[in-house]
């Protein structure tokens, strides 16, 4: 990928909680090294490594916007309402425990159908951000869990401006 000889390739899971995109922590390179470790560990990559890109979010599903948030609401009931008229059966539920819930697979479709509906309008979605609540409490008592983050997924390739190496003293 640095060198150019490879590309990015979208995540496209029923789970992913901001839907189809290629998936990057915002500002946490050491959550992406985490993240990377586990799925060495899991035996799905040979070597972690992470990257950084550059990035012009666009036309941004912001999810720590009030009014994106409204969006998501309106897409949820959409989705919900065609679901019922084409006699598909329940919507896909949300899976694992609270608060990360790590199958967010009616997430997932509620996006998806969002993005459907802005790509018909002829104003597509770029990027999806949200706050990802991950992890145990931090402390005793408080509302903190040790791996939050902000995670960006990259709908449409083009927003991405450059990739480089992450500097590996940002991981401690």
């Amino acid at each position: 990928m640095l060198a150019g000889e490879a590309r990015l390739t979208k995540s496209d899971e029923d789970y992913d909680w901001l839907g189809p995109g290629i998936y990057f922590w915002e500002s946490d390179p050491k959550r992406a090294l985490e993240w990377a470790e586990e799925k060495v560990s899991s035996g799905r990559y040979d070597q972690p490594f992470v990257i950084g890109v550059v990035l012009d979010l666009g036309n941004c599903l912001d999810l720590m916007s009030r009014e994106n948030l409204m969006y998501l609401k309106g897409a949820y009931e959409s989705l919900r309402v065609a679901n019922k008229a084409a006699g598909l059966g329940p919507l896909p539920k949300n899976t694992g425990k609270a608060p990360d819930m790590a199958g967010r697979f009616r997430d997932c479709a509620v996006i998806r159908h969002l993005h459907a509906a802005m790509e018909a309008d002829g104003d597509p979605f770029d990027t999806v951000r949200g706050l990802f609540t991950e992890g145990k409490k931090n402390f005793p008592g408080g509302g903190f869990l040790e791996k939050t983050h902000v995670q960006i997924s990259i709908f449409n390739p083009t927003a991405i401006k450059g990739v480089f190496r992450v500097d590996e003293t940002e991981f401690n």
